[in-house]
């Protein structure tokens, strides 16, 4: 997630609709990319609400279809 807008939307890109419910800071978009990382290397900054959670994953499913 990030909160300044990507330079250049991709099919892939998602501004979060509800990113305060989130419990995130500012305004963040969601961009699908590849990345393994152990689970003791993440952090849990928030939840996402059903409608985004719905977005993210339909970018996900798009990200692998290409």
């Amino acid at each position: 997630f990030r909160s300044k807008p990507p330079p250049h939307l991709a099919s892939t890109d998602f501004l979060l609709q509800d990113w305060r419910l989130a419990g995130l800071r500012a305004a963040s978009y969601f961009r699908a990319y590849v990345l393994t990382a152990h689970r003791s290397e993440l952090t849990v900054i928030g939840h996402l609400s059903d409608t985004d959670w719905a977005a993210v994953r339909a970018r996900v499913s798009i990200a692998f279809a290409k």
